[in-house]
């Protein structure tokens, strides 16, 4: 059975860090490449992607919105995925999920496998 957890969650202040773990069970890192999306309060059933890594290289890519700020990478051993926030903003508020796929890692229809998400406050 394949569970995806996120985790590190938290109230931050903007031109903040947090990092955001995502323990996955079930599957390998090196067949599933994981994305990082998150939902904005209000924004219906829209998800934003923030970062991905893919299972074949590790290659990573990251929207204009958040490249430079934010870090997705991977522990192999403790089929983790990561992802570091530096520099946070207020827009960056949202429920923030990890999600697998063994398709195409850059196209968000095609995560199929999803966690429960984790809230990320960025607020003074």
């Amino acid at each position: 059975q394949v569970h995806l957890v996120e985790s590190g969650g938290a109230l931050v202040q903007p031109g903040g860090s947090l990092r955001l773990s995502c323990a996955v069970s079930g599957l390998s890192l090196d067949e599933y490449s994981i994305g990082w999306f998150r939902q904005v309060p209000g924004a219906g059933n829209n998800y934003e992607g923030v970062g991905c890594i893919r299972s074949t290289d590790g290659d990573t890519y990251y929207p204009d919105s958040v490249k430079g700020r934010f870090t997705v990478s991977r522990d192999g051993a403790k089929n983790t995925v990561y992802l570091q926030m530096n520099a946070v903003k207020p827009e960056d508020t949202a429920v923030y999920y990890c999600a697998a796929t063994n398709k195409n890692w850059l196209e968000g229809y095609d995560y199929n496998y999803w966690g429960q998400g984790t809230q990320v406050t960025v607020s003074s």
